[in-house]
């Protein structure tokens, strides 16, 4: 799920940690693309378990595989069947299993293989997808990324997820209200139900940042920082994670639907052809906390603008009042032997109450032209 470079004493490097593996979500970092298997050691430590669907011809019945001799008796029913493996900790005996299956040996090495692109194919005998959830650990900042590796064939569907506590209980719950009628439940129906649940996680995703990211931009315009550039870079990179698993499906969901895929009924293909927009439209809502991203960037960039004007008006507005002030004191301070004034009584009170006279003569000039409006403006917005 997660990358971590840390604790090198506990995890060899390039050791992969699993959901639920770490006492606390690390952010996401960049995920590679298809790394060949025998270049990346899986370090996953969730724990693997496996669980079958089976139905029969008026019941669906639920098998908790405990050992691989269980799992072997399932395997020669005629049955459709569901297959869950969850948890990669013990992926040694997640191969035995899939061995006993007919797979072919590629479809086998693809399903295997943790982490990779997503990827929605078919070869003769089965369809395969490679898909990611995505979830927020705490905010927008933190991702966390779960791959679910599905594949269907004639009489079987298949689903590896690393997130062992991330169940279908919904989707189990409708098959089972359909015991009166188990010979209607379709694979490809099931397969593309759980593809649309598992797309189903950008879209709150999406939205948590897009909220996030009006709220920077708030902060943004009142009171600038750049801690919240840096903030919005990291969501930025998020988003970019997310893009990159979403936009392959963009293409191969339509090629699919144009290969005359036998697994795949009427409304399995309407399904996926909903969900092809489905995914059309997350990558719009993406394009547009793009641009919110820009705005932030451009809200941040006017804001410290804005403040560094301020800053130099003050500046203009005490060297404007001082300026006379320090010419008067620059002649009488010359002490030349000849200078008239010199002998005053009272010059040095003049000159102070003239200077005073001065000062508050050209403060009420520059009030009257609206030069202390913003400035009083902002001392109340933004306050100390």
């Amino acid at each position: 799920m997660t990358d971590s470079r840390s604790d090198q004493s506990l995890f060899k490097p390039g050791d992969r940690l699993a959901p639920d593996s770490i006492p606390e979500p690390l952010p996401l970092l960049e995920r590679p693309g298809d790394l060949p298997a025998h270049l990346f050691l899986h370090g996953g430590k969730a724990p693997f378990s496996c669980k079958v669907l089976q139905f029969n011809d008026e019941v669906v019945s639920t098998f908790q595989v405990h050992n691989y001799e269980e799992f072997e008796s399932l395997i020669p029913s005629q049955a459709l069947m569901w297959l869950q493996f969850r948890g990669l900790a013990n992926i040694d005996l997640l191969r035995q299993y899939l061995s006993l299956l007919s797979l072919e040996p590629s479809v086998i090495d693809i399903i295997l293989t943790f982490p990779q692109k997503s990827r929605i194919t078919s070869t003769n005998n089965s369809v395969l997808a490679v898909l990611h959830e995505f979830s927020l650990a705490t905010d927008p900042t933190h991702l966390i990324s779960t791959q679910y590796n599905l594949v269907l064939t004639n009489r079987m569907l298949i689903t590896i997820q690393e997130n062992p506590q991330r169940t279908f209980n919904d989707l189990e719950a409708w098959l089972n209200n359909k015991t009166n009628n188990v010979k209607a439940i379709d694979l490809d129906n099931l397969f593309h139900f759980v593809v649309d649940d598992i797309l189903d996680s950008h879209l709150p995703m999406l939205e948590s940042m897009s909220v996030f990211l009006d709220d920077l931009e708030e902060r943004a315009l009142l009171k600038p920082k750049p801690s919240i550039l840096n903030r919005a870079y990291q969501v930025r990179f998020n988003h970019r994670v997310a893009r990159r698993q979403l936009w392959p499906l963009r293409n191969e969901l339509i090629i699919l639907l144009r290969q005359s895929q036998r697994l795949l009924g009427p409304v399995a293909r309407e399904g996926l052809h909903d969900m092809a927009d489905h995914v059309n439209t997350l990558l719009e809502i993406g394009d547009s906390i793009r641009l919110q991203l820009n705005s932030i960037n451009d809200a941040y960039m006017a804001s410290t603008g804005n403040v560094m004007n301020q800053i130099i008006k003050t500046l203009t507005i005490v060297s404007t009042i001082f300026a006379p002030l320090t010419f008067i004191a620059g002649i009488y301070g010359m002490n030349f032997e000849n200078m008239p004034e010199l002998k005053w009584k009272y010059g040095y009170l003049y000159s102070l109450i003239l200077m005073t006279l001065i000062a508050l003569f050209q403060a009420y000039f520059l009030w009257k032209r609206g030069w202390f409006q913003d400035l009083s403006g902002r001392s109340r917005k933004f306050g100390p």
